[in-house]
């Protein structure tokens, strides 16, 4: 990495956790293409919203991590290929005939069928919190709704949804205890491996006993004509659990609590519901839940902004940062429901565009929805300034925790 590298210290800290976005404007107009160093990895970052989106298509960045730079090795570390050689760290043509295997399963046609599942779901969760007065909501809402959807869509027996569940929060939240490095590494070393091996146990006890869901599409790829061969099939099992709740889990949260500390958005929202879907939008672009596109690799020197990225590198696209560019957003920093839609970045772009982009439209819906409409007085339970998050380093932006209260 170069000396000029922005330091660990300025961009991994609590404060940066809280509010990165004046730290991203700096970097846009300073430093738009920039090296940055960090706790996980060294890289370099795109910040303005023209170049993010060329590099989101740009085939000289490469998603394959596989290659003789063993780049998997050091992002995440040991025990890591067997659960993240998929679609989402290949090119075309693999990453082509992966997607095109799940695809159909993610079509609009049969999401929108999920909606009264979703709804029951939803409405479960809430029955559960309101009597209390108060609730957790990650713990209690944002995070179970999405994993039962997609524990549902796979195939995952119901009784195994908490143990799936704890096992990819110990990665989720990898950087969060009070564990020395070396303990959380292993800590997030033995929650791949038990998933890597039950999700090759599960298929193989759907293999005997076939079920018509995802996994069973899955099987029949592999069995009928080779599609995908039995690693793939389990590796793109677990992308499918932890992109199929992840996101939309830290989406929920840093909505809700978008709205909580915009009160005048929030009755603005609560007196005109049909205004949902273009503020799940806005508030996907204000703050989204993942602020840096997973890792991509420059296969040859390449220059962005008359600065050239040296062959080899690690490139972060930097998605929540392009999504607050003022070049393409009237102010960016406000958070206005009414905003006239615009083409934010928010599910990515290219051919590695969000494939569950439907799902997560239509659970944030239904959720956003119910909470508002079930939970009159909803607000924050604790002082802003004592919202727990994710760690600034996480390749998440999201909430540890979201207390809350609300009538009763």
């Amino acid at each position: 990495m170069t000396e000029d590298a922005v330091p660990a210290g300025e961009l991994y800290t609590d404060g940066f956790a809280a509010d990165p976005y004046p730290t991203f404007a700096r970097l846009r107009t300073d430093r738009p293409v920039c090296p940055v160093s960090s706790p996980r990895f060294d890289s370099w970052l795109i910040t303005r919203f023209d170049d993010a989106r060329a590099a989101l298509t740009d085939p000289r960045l490469s998603k394959d991590l596989y290659g003789p730079g063993q780049h998997y090795l050091r992002i995440f570390g040991p025990n890591s290929e067997g659960l993240n050689r998929n679609m989402l760290n290949s090119d075309p043509p693999e990453h082509t005939r992966l997607r095109r295997v799940v695809s159909q399963a993610f079509a609009p046609r049969r999401i929108e069928a999920l909606r009264p599942r979703v709804a029951q779901v939803v409405d479960h969760l809430i029955d559960k919190m309101l009597p209390q007065g108060q609730a957790e909501l990650m713990h209690d809402f944002a995070i179970p709704l999405p994993m039962t959807v997609i524990c549902e869509l796979l195939g995952v027996p119901p009784e195994d949804h908490d143990r799936v569940l704890d096992w990819t929060q110990v990665i989720r939240t990898s950087g969060s205890t009070r564990r020395p490095p070396q303990e959380e590494r292993a800590a997030v070393q033995e929650a791949q491996l038990r998933l890597h091996h039950y999700f090759a146990d599960l298929v193989r006890a759907k293999r005997d006993d076939p079920a018509d869901d995802i996994i069973g599409a899955l099987i029949d790829a592999v069995d009928r004509d080779g599609t995908l061969s039995e690693a793939e099939l389990v590796t793109t099992t677990f992308l499918l659990v932890f992109a199929g709740h992840q996101t939309t889990a830290d989406f929920l949260g840093n909505a809700v609590l978008a709205l909580l500390t915009h009160p005048e958005q929030l009755e603005l929202l609560r007196a005109t519901p049909q205004l949902l879907p273009a503020a799940i939008e806005e508030l996907l672009r204000f703050d989204g839940p993942l602020p840096v596109a997973s890792p991509r690799i420059a296969t040859e020197d390449i220059e962005y902004e008359g600065v050239c990225i040296p062959r080899g590198s690690i490139v972060g696209v930097a998605i929540n940062a392009a999504n607050h560019d003022p070049a393409h957003f009237t102010d960016p920093d406000r958070l206005d429901l009414r905003r006239v839609r615009g083409p934010h970045l928010g599910f990515g772009h290219g051919v590695h565009y969000c494939l569950g982009v439907s799902l997560a439209r239509m659970e944030a819906q239904i959720a956003l929805a119910a909470l508002l409409r079930r939970l009159p007085g909803l607000r924050l339970g604790v002082p802003l300034d004592e919202v727990r998050r994710l760690p600034a380093a996480s390749p998440f932006r999201g909430l540890l925790e979201l207390p809350v209260t609300f009538a009763a």
